[in-house]
């Protein structure tokens, strides 16, 4: 089916990419053969040779992603970070990349102990938009952001960004991890993201079962260099993971608006309670950048992930984690179900404690993936788990 630019985005999300077979699937099969006949040497019957370059069920994934980002690009690779190795693999050796200071505990990883041994050097900030002009180089490449952060959700003017990295130097990539929002809720390519990266694991799928990471471009230059990577590196996932992860965006936009108004409850419930040092969650009127969550944000829904730091220090929040029955304590977000965990010794425990610190990451903080529950029984859940708690 052809997508009409009118089209909105329950209308992609369903139809994007889902094209019929010669048997007239609706829903497309699994393409599980790792090659295809050709008729001549070099002459393939259809526009598959070798399914590590391409596969029917990815190509399919990456044409519904790159339309939910509005974007005219897409590639799927084996995970969120095989996403992000390629991007910073792309970059010639010798260069400088800037990043937000409070990144997933992955990506800091990856900057610090992999990307620098191939020549990336890497200055983080927690103050991007004012300290970005006496950060870039002559050797600058790359400008990293996520938003909102994790763990602590802060929100950045990715408008903002983008014209001031432009205004120093057009050549430098702009690019925006939008995992925690998803294509439904934000586009950064719409406010000058050059690549939208996503761990397309969380809200994408939806469901905790694939492990899978996309992007999105604009640009055809950017698409063959990282297009020739993925296929070098052989950073691919699975037919049937592929089909998964397509499968699950068909209801992104459902998934996703009721984690964010559940969320929003709870978040209100949390800043209320006594219980409670402070809250962080995009979709609160009182969050610092509530105006650029206006602004990006569809209908300034804030998601479905909350940060909070609970009274009683690190014991507190590791007896609020282990108290909680619809909660399950486990690393990852953006399933069906509600995740709990504490980021100083799961997901960021690699950062040192003073960076950690320095980005609002404290023992004391606690993340929420807020699933699709009924509301209800998820605030019924967090009012228990505190009481027994602090």
């Amino acid at each position: 089916m052809t997508i009409l630019p009118t089209d909105r985005f329950a209308t992609k999300a369903i139809h994007a990419g889902a094209h019929v077979d010669v048997h007239g699937s609706v829903i497309e099969p699994i393409s599980l053969s790792t090659t295809f006949k050709q008729t001549a040497p070099a002459q393939p019957v259809g526009q598959y040779e070798y399914s590590r370059s391409q596969n029917p069920n990815r190509h399919n994934l990456e044409e519904a992603v790159a339309a939910l980002e509005n974007g005219k690009y897409g590639l799927a690779f084996s995970s969120g970070s095989a996403t992000t190795a390629v991007i910073l693999q792309s970059l010639p050796q010798g260069s400088h990349a800037i990043s937000i200071g409070d990144v997933y505990g992955g990506t800091h990883r990856y900057f610090t102990k992999v990307a620098n041994t191939h020549g990336v050097e890497t200055t983080f900030t927690n103050e991007l938009v004012e300290q970005l002009p006496n950060l870039v180089k002559d050797n600058t490449k790359l400008v990293w952001i996520e938003s909102p952060t994790n763990p602590t959700l802060k929100v950045t003017d990715i408008q903002l960004v983008a014209n001031t990295v432009k205004k120093i130097n057009p050549e430098i990539l702009l690019v925006v991890d939008n995992t925690f929002l998803s294509p439904y809720l934000s586009n950064p390519l719409t406010f000058g993201a050059d690549i939208v990266v996503h761990s397309a694991t969380k809200y994408i799928n939806g469901h905790s079962d694939v492990v899978l990471g996309v992007l999105a471009t604009n640009s055809k230059a950017l698409y063959e260099r990282l297009q020739f990577l993925q296929n070098a590196v052989g950073a691919i996932p699975s037919p049937f993971d592929a089909w998964l992860a397509h499968r699950g965006l068909k209801t992104l936009h459902l998934r996703v608006r009721q984690a964010a108004l559940n969320a929003t409850k709870i978040a209100e419930f949390l800043t209320q309670s006594d219980k409670v040092v402070s809250v962080s969650y995009p979709g609160l009127s009182t969050h610092p950048n509530y105006d650029v969550v206006k602004k990006q944000h569809r209908d300034a829904l804030g998601g479905g992930m909350i940060s909070f730091r609970i009274k009683g220090g690190a014991e507190a929040a590791a007896k609020f984690t282990s108290s909680t029955r619809l909660f399950t304590l486990a690393e990852s977000l953006g399933g069906i179900e509600s995740l709990l965990e504490v980021p100083a010794v799961m997901t960021h425990g690699g950062i040192p404690k003073d960076q950690r610190e320095a980005s609002g990451v404290y023992d004391d903080l606690i993340r929420l993936s807020v699933g699709i529950e009924d509301t209800e029984d998820l605030l019924a859940d967090i009012k228990q788990a505190l009481d027994v708690s602090v």
